[in-house]
């Protein structure tokens, strides 16, 4: 198959907690956007009601030929925070059942006497054990035993388990028994679902290996059905378009990939905006930048540095904080997969505020979500949200959101405030709304914290680059608190990771755990993994019918001091293995591990233990596309409104502009910039203008002078 883009319109759906965003781009290189409430009964409805309110036609049906949607999706996350996804079984070796419970032995907070940690998505009750063991070559030291499988299968009839998880020791080495296993289960247990460790992880750590593979079974049925839905509801509008999915890794799949394998997209939607952050970076000249990215329920943090993503090997989900960070871990879900590094916290638009028993002003994790949504939005929701407190603080028109398709109140928002937050801390309504604007803000600095302070870096040498629906209402504030002294706002901020998801490529991955020091590798023994996995990876791109001719191989090393248990992950600097690729990797190894502990080892012992080799194929997208400008807001031309920017400042009548009136010249807040999907806020001491690639600048007018 070609990969040159198919005749028809390109759509990008980003489904958020609050909002689902289209982004359409048609043949000619013009950019429409839709932003629907999301449906969290069926995420479909969302999306098919923005299609069609962009391309429908008579009787719901598109008149648009359609090439293809690529769709990223919190489904797989939410399922796993709301504890909805299949019931799951766990197989394990012999002794190994309660790895789940044992986790690595660490808690987020080293002082919270109360944390409890996050239960199994296997209960015990549905982990069994199978005599079996491997020695770390791969090698049987016990033959499998498959008498037991009568039982667990009946068990598991029984429980109606849907998914089950199967995880051997050293399987990563040699997954005969884990293979084996699986046909039998499959023959008593035909509809039920099976994943693999030596498929979903082929590496070493058994705990990380299995965290990972009963996360990828407990969401697989829910994803396969929402993904079948979602081509059916397609059909049924008139397009059988091909379906794309955003990885975690910033990487697309397939949908049917991306249901066989659903631990890949568990970040799908914030991975979209760093990707798109990047190419708009790259752009203007910016190799170091921050990312902000503030959605109705939660805010995500990453990296750019010298023009690249930053990578994890690791990730959590379902924590206080849902991060990759070595210092956070240990409060969720392990999941090992190809990350973007991103930090996030719940703080969003429809966080909730209130007071707790202590008299302390809390702000989030729980939102109000898409349904009811804030209280400004009329739909029987009292507690106020911080999309409430920017009403009131004047940060927000009211009337209207999102182009005149959602009504706020802001008398509704006064009363919310007022009645749980207010009146109970004795105090004024702009104070109260003050508090609860700065507790969020101060929310996303952790968040940003965690991927920049924590990763040895400081946020005074990057720039932030702010999106997402309330982003840019908070970057000053939250860029001020870093001193970071310039931020960046692209085109359409609110709509920004789905413009990003048509910017992304076909991306795959694959690993192997190779456990060797380098002073002794084998560069032969090496390279032929190397190109085993270069191999696997073009059949698996061959089955998905795309072009191996436009494939691009990368590789990447986990590597730590030999006699560590942890590794570091760091690029190689090409797929044929020589002694000039692994010293220069040493070195990298060396740089990193400076940066994030202080200092380096007095000896230079490596051990080289896993190998990763990523495909990205290049579709033939054209990327240079535009918005459209007509549909700039001109309605705000004159307005002003009384906004309240915190005690020092006080309220100031501010000037009300469009991105496009705000003009190419420097211009001193306060300015209110709206649009139809953001709103962005220049405080008193900051400047903003409009640059060539329609972005709003805005610099510390201290810096600026």
């Amino acid at each position: 198959m070609n990969n040159a883009a198919v005749p028809g319109v390109r759509v990008g759906v980003d489904i958020g907690g609050t909002f689902t965003d289209l982004v359409i781009l048609t043949p000619d290189g013009r950019l429409e956007k839709r932003k629907i409430p999301s449906t969290p009964d069926d995420y479909a409805e969302a999306i098919i009601a923005g299609i069609l309110d962009a391309l429908g036609g008579a009787g719901g049906k598109i008149e648009t030929p359609i090439a293809e949607i690529v769709h990223a999706t919190t489904v797989a996350t939410n399922a796993i925070l709301e504890r909805r996804g299949a019931r799951t079984a766990l197989i394990t070796t012999e002794g190994f059942r309660d790895v789940l419970e044992l986790r690595r032995i660490r808690i987020p907070f080293s002082y919270d006497l109360d944390w409890e940690k996050p239960p199994p998505l296997a209960g015990r009750a549905l982990r069994f054990e199978v005599r079996e063991r491997l020695d770390h070559r791969g090698a049987v030291l016990t033959p499998l035993d498959l008498s037991g499988l009568d039982a667990i299968a009946r068990t598991c009839r029984e429980e109606e388990v849907a998914a089950i998880a199967i995880c051997f020791l050293h399987s990563y080495r040699n997954p005969d028994h884990e293979r084996r296993v699986r046909d039998a289960i499959a023959r008593r247990l035909p509809v039920v679902h099976i994943s693999l460790s030596s498929d979903i992880l082929p590496e070493l750590h058994e705990f990380e290996r299995t965290s990972t593979t009963v996360v990828n079974a407990y969401v697989a049925p829910l994803i396969g059905r929402y993904l079948e839905n979602l081509r059916r509801r397609l059909e049924e509008i008139g397009t059988a378009a091909p379906i794309f999915v955003m990885q975690s890794n910033g990487g697309l799949v397939p949908a049917g990939t991306a249901a066989e394998r659903p631990v890949l997209i568990i970040e799908s939607g914030p991975a979209a905006g760093v990707i798109a952050a990047m190419r708009a970076a790259r752009e203007i000249g910016h190799d170091n930048v921050i990312t902000l990215d503030m959605g109705g329920t939660t805010t995500k943090a990453s990296i750019i540095e010298d023009g690249q993503i930053l990578r994890a090997r690791d990730y959590e989900v379902g924590g206080p904080v849902s991060v990759s960070s070595r210092l956070m871990r240990g409060g969720g879900y392990l999941l090992r997969i190809p990350v973007i590094d991103i930090s996030e916290v719940g703080a969003g638009g429809g966080s909730i505020a209130a007071i707790d028993s202590g008299g302390a002003l809390r702000v989030g994790p729980h939102s109000a979500g898409a349904a009811p949504g804030p209280a400004c939005y009329g739909r029987g929701n009292t507690q106020p949200t911080v999309t409430d407190a920017n009403l009131v603080l004047g940060f927000l028109h009211d009337g209207s959101l999102a182009g005149g398709a959602l009504p706020v109140d802001r008398g509704l928002a006064k009363s919310a405030v007022q009645s749980a937050v207010a009146g109970p801390a004795n105090l004024s309504l702009l104070e109260a709304a003050h508090g609860i604007h700065m507790i969020a803000n101060s929310n996303m600095v952790r968040a940003i914290k965690t991927v920049s302070v924590e990763r040895g870096r400081d946020p005074t040498d990057f720039a932030m680059m702010a999106f997402g629906g309330a982003g840019p209402i908070h970057a000053a504030g939250v860029a001020e608190a870093l001193r970071i002294r310039r931020i960046i706002v692209p085109p359409a901020p609110g709509l920004f990771s789905a413009f990003g998801l048509l910017r992304a490529e076909v991306e795959h991955h694959t690993a192997r755990t190779v456990l060797t020091a380098t002073a002794d590798a084998r560069f032969d023994a090496l390279q032929s993994i190397i190109d085993e996995m270069a191999d696997s990876l073009k059949q698996r791109i061959r089955a998905e019918g795309l072009a191996e001719e436009t494939i691009d191989f990368s590789a990447l090393a986990d590597m730590r001091y030999l006699g560590q248990s942890s590794e570091l992950m760091v690029p190689l600097s090409e797929l044929r293995i020589g002694d000039a690729v692994l010293r220069a990797a040493e070195d990298a190894f060396e740089v990193e591990y400076e940066r994030l502990f202080g200092h380096r080892a007095d000896h230079r012992a490596f051990e080289l233990v896993n190998i990763h080799v990523i495909a990205t194929i290049d579709r033939g997208v054209e990327h240079g596309a535009c918005w459209d400008g007509d549909a700039d807001d001109d309605s705000v031309a004159g307005r002003h409104r009384s906004v309240y920017f915190g005690p020092e400042a006080g309220s100031r009548e501010t000037a009300i502009v469009s991105r496009r009136a705000l003009g190419v010249d420097p211009r001193d807040g306060p300015i209110i910039v709206e649009e139809y999907d953001s709103t962005v806020v220049v405080p008193p001491g900051w400047r903003a203008w409009r640059d060539g690639q329609d972005n709003i600048i805005i610099d510390f007018a201290e810096a600026a002078d």
